[in-house]
Order: structure tokens, then C-alpha cells, then sequence
């Protein structure tokens, strides 16, 4: 594999398209991309391929899709290190915030982003299902799911779920799932961000 090939398996061009990159990683991509044509060729490719997916999701920009996009491409580069994960309880009526304390404890899946609205962690994903960390800095915007259940087991701090308009006022411990079919929005009521367990699982 050669430098330009390697280069584009790092993962760094995702990562730079999205902002996340350090200062010398940002200086490393722009020398690779004025060394290297096919490097060039694949950042315009990304940029492309993510304007036109966040405009496949709504007029306006859907402000959930940078930090779930950001948290899968940061998922695949801990898997291409070597990571092996660890399938999590799934979550029930039941379930306790210790359920999943291996996870919550972990270093490289701590949130401690202070500007973004919404931070994710995956911890674990197929293509049935994804279970994510969450920290929600004020609140999510409005969504109806067609073909998506989603439940969640709040970690820190409260929050009220607005389903089909109505209040549902949570706190940490509590757990709760989102029917399919239903506009749904969350509100952050604590002075610290919420923070979730979320899972999504294809309907």
C-alpha cells in the first residue's frame, strides 16, 4: 500500500470535512492533498457526498447528523485500531444507568466537547442496531421516526421528552421509548447537558 493509499484509510479526510482534526493533522491533509491528485479528488468526493446527504435529510440542516457522523467515523478508526466491542445489555424497562458503567467509565468514551450542541460515543453498532453515549448540551429538534424505535435510559442531568405533544419529564434512571409514527423533541432542563443511553434499532 502506498502513502496516498495508506493516507486515505487513516480516516483523516472525514475527519478534517467535518472540522475534527488537530491543527498538524489539518496540515497534514492540505500536504497530502496538493502532493497527491487522488487525495484531492477523494476530499472533494467526500465533501460532496455529505452535502448531499445532509440535504437528502431536510431543508434545513438536521443538527443531529455532524455528531452521529462524526461518532461513526470515530467508531470505524477505534475498530481499524484494533478495538473489539463488546455487546451491551440491551435496553428495557429495567435497566439500570451500572447496566452499562464499563462503557460509561472508559476514557476514549468520555464527551467533553464544551461547544457542541450534541456529542455521540457509539459503542456499539450493526446494521440492525446502534447503542450510543449522548450528551445533549439544550435539546434536539423536532423528528418523527417511520422505520426507527428509539429508547433511551437517561445517565446525568433531566430532561423533558415532548411526544406528540405532551410532556414527559425525566431525570437519571429513568427510561423511556419513542413509538414509531410520533414527532418527538427533547428539551434540556438541568443546568449540566443530559446525558443518554441511546439505542436505535430498525424496525
Amino acid at each position: 500500500m502506498n502513502e496516498a493509499d495508506k493516507f486515505l484509510a487513516s480516516g483523516l479526510l472525514e475527519l478534517y470535512v467535518m472540522g475534527n482534526t488537530t491543527p498538524e493533522q489539518s496540515r497534514q491533509v492540505e500536504r497530502m492533498v496538493k502532493k497527491y491528485p487522488l487525495v484531492k479528488e477523494e476530499l472533494t468526493s467526500i465533501e460532496i457526498s455529505l452535502e448531499n446527504y445532509a440535504l437528502s435529510q431536510a431543508r434545513e440542516v438536521d443538527p443531529t447528523i455532524k455528531p452521529f457522523f462524526l461518532a461513526t467515523i470515530e467508531y470505524m478508526e477505534r475498530l481499524r485500531r484494533g478495538e473489539t466491542p463488546l455487546i451491551p445489555p440491551k435496553l428495557h424497562q429495567h435497566s439500570v444507568i451500572s447496566d452499562y458503567r464499563e462503557w460509561l467509565e472508559r476514557p476514549e468514551l468520555q464527551l467533553t466537547d464544551p461547544v457542541s450542541e450534541i456529542e455521540a460515543k457509539i459503542i456499539w453498532a450493526t446494521p440492525k442496531m446502534t447503542t450510543v453515549i449522548v450528551r445533549i448540551k439544550n435539546g434536539t429538534p423536532t423528528e418523527t421516526h417511520k422505520d426507527l424505535y428509539e429508547s433511551f435510559l437517561v445517565v446525568e442531568g433531566t430532561c423533558n421528552i415532548i411526544l406528540d405533544g405532551r410532556d414527559n419529564h425525566l431525570k437519571p434512571g429513568d427510561f423511556f421509548t419513542i413509538p414509531l409514527h410520533l414527532a418527538h423533541t427533547v428539551i434540556v432542563t438541568s443546568a449540566i447537558p443530559c446525558k443518554i443511553i441511546l439505542e436505535r434499532e430498525a424496525a
